[in-house]
């Protein structure tokens, strides 16, 4: 039986993840169970985060990576 208050959401676990490294739809989906990266993506952006988007290619696939913008007046 699930114990309420000690799990985690996927949005607290990719926001977790992009303050230590970028993070690909392919990293949510293996990691988080996380089907929908840019939704979250969309909704930490609502919430004021600053994320960045990088295209990326590899092996002819294009995909989004996302890591949060460095602001150098505090190092977050």
């Amino acid at each position: 039986m699930l114990r309420p208050g000690i799990y985690s959401t996927q949005k607290d676990n990719i926001l977790k993840h992009l303050k230590h490294s970028e993070i690909t739809p392919l990293d949510a989906l293996e990691q988080y169970g996380c089907f929908r990266l840019a939704a979250v993506i969309h909704t930490l952006r609502q919430e004021g985060h600053k994320i960045k988007t990088k295209k990326m290619t590899r092996r002819g696939k294009t995909f989004a990576s996302y890591h949060l913008e460095v602001n150098a007046s505090n190092g977050r």
